[in-house]
């Protein structure tokens, strides 16, 4: 007994060291998102949802990874009182005639299911099973905290960062032949067919980030543990660091600086030309340019892509119907990032560099580093920065010598590409072959 309080006391320290850093960041949101703005933060809409209308994604995509960790019995169980709760408060929000904004008809159900679990782990359970009911609340909190603190962060870029650079990435784009103004006409022609298609593909990321976490997390609840490398992770680590290059490096896509916005002809005012989609922007000098302070910028590097790629690279191994899935969302998303013009083309090959380099990463942690991790990691940091750095530095080389750097970047990509996928093979373990029968000696 004594022994194993001792083990456990480390382990308390351990958790609350990791949780203070945590806790201090959400708390920072809270307070930058109402300076800057005047709304309420991450924490403040986490606690609203126990209550108040909500939107359902992301907290019922938050109980399905939640529920990995439930038996059968337990996961009908939970998800039958999701929707009683919901229930619930959908006939008190109508007895009393509540005004329920668009989309936010349920989804305390499932936040109260949530956290139903948490307290019955700590209450009812101990040991391996407490942590790992625990273990699966916080999977499915994630998704939920990371949404509404995306949304803070994404508001955040918008009042700190007034100056945008979108005509030196829209300049360094002519190497790569404007690619988002000629996907905006095709899509524009398949219209409204395309566009309905591609508008569910990119709002729905999150689902199909899920359907695939599901099935690598199919066996959690009869092997009692977490597999060591799951898409979870590396969307977690996207969406953390990820933001912060936005800070860095401030773009709004062509559909802003260079169209009327996504909310009509109000945009203009802010825009550098109404050129979006059908004429490209001429290669000029660029400069960075004023915009407003509500759109966010988040386009350099797209993580939309990234978020795309990780959920290729996750579905591999799934059966046949998971992995066509992942290679038509990773296809749509690209199109539509480009079509709806919310990315410019080099966004997006940032974008696959940042992704196989915190996949290599993540992935050399599990398995331990050696060398061809750390070369894998260090050469895809390597693009990544020389790639950000090309944008900014040598849009106009990039744009009067489009034969030389288009390549160049292609190239680039592929190499990082190549590398993962060389090394992470390597990886891989090999089958040992059968063992043959050695001949028995005859009896003479």
């Amino acid at each position: 007994m004594i022994k194993s309080a001792a083990w456990r006391r480390p382990r308390a320290i351990l958790w609350a060291t990791a949780a203070a850093p945590a806790l201090g960041f959400f708390i920072a949101l809270e307070i930058a998102a109402r300076r800057h703005s005047g709304e309420p933060g991450p924490m403040t809409t986490l606690a609203e949802a126990v209550i108040l209308p909500t939107k359902p994604g992301p907290l019922y995509g938050g109980l399905a990874l939640m529920m990995v960790v439930l038996t059968w019995r337990q996961r009908f169980i939970a998800a039958g009182a999701a929707i009683g709760i919901d229930a619930v408060f959908a006939l008190v929000r109508w007895a009393a005639d509540a005004k329920v904004p668009e989309g936010h008809s349920f989804g305390n159900g499932a936040m109260w299911v949530i956290l139903g679990c948490a307290v019955f782990a700590v209450t009812r359970r101990t040991g391996r099973e407490r942590a790992l009911m625990l273990k699966g609340v916080g999977l499915g909190m994630l998704l939920v905290v990371g949404r509404k603190a995306g949304d803070t962060w994404l508001l955040i870029t918008a009042k700190t960062r007034p100056m945008v650079l979108d005509q030196y990435v829209a300049t360094a784009d002519h190497a790569l032949g404007n690619p988002s103004w000629l996907a905006g006409r095709i899509l524009r022609a398949t219209a409204p067919i395309g566009t309905h298609l591609l508008d569910v593909v990119y709002a729905q990321l999150a689902v199909a980030a899920v359907a695939v976490a599901l099935y690598q997390l199919r066996n959690v609840a009869s092997e009692r543990r977490f597999p060591r490398h799951h898409l979870v992770r590396t969307f977690l680590v996207i969406g953390l660091l990820g933001p912060g290059i936005y800070m860095i490096f401030p773009v709004v896509g062509p559909i802003f600086a260079y169209g009327p916005g996504t909310s009509g002809t109000g945009g203009l005012q802010w825009a550098v030309a109404d050129l979006w989609p059908h004429t490209p922007p001429p290669i000029d000098p660029p400069h960075p340019v004023l915009y407003d302070g509500i759109t966010p910028r988040n386009c350099m590097p797209s993580l939309h892509t990234a978020w795309a790629v990780a959920i290729f690279i996750h579905s591999r191994k799934g059966p046949r119907v998971l992995r066509w899935a992942g290679t038509f969302w990773l296809a749509a998303t690209l199109g539509a990032t480009l079509g709806f013009g919310y990315h410019y083309g080099v966004d997006l090959v940032a974008g696959v560099v940042f992704t196989l380099t915190i996949e290599a990463g993540l992935r050399s942690l599990d398995r331990g580093w050696d060398r061809s991790g750390i070369q894998l990691v260090a050469y895809g940091a390597t693009v990544f920065a020389a790639l950000l750095l090309s944008y900014r530095c040598l849009p106009m080389e990039m744009a009067r010598h489009p034969w030389v750097f288009g390549p160049l970047l292609i190239l680039a990509m592929g190499s990082v590409i190549y590398g993962y996928v060389r090394t992470t093979r390597r990886w891989e373990p090999k089958a040992a072959p059968a063992r043959q029968p050695q001949p028995q000696p005859e009896l003479v």
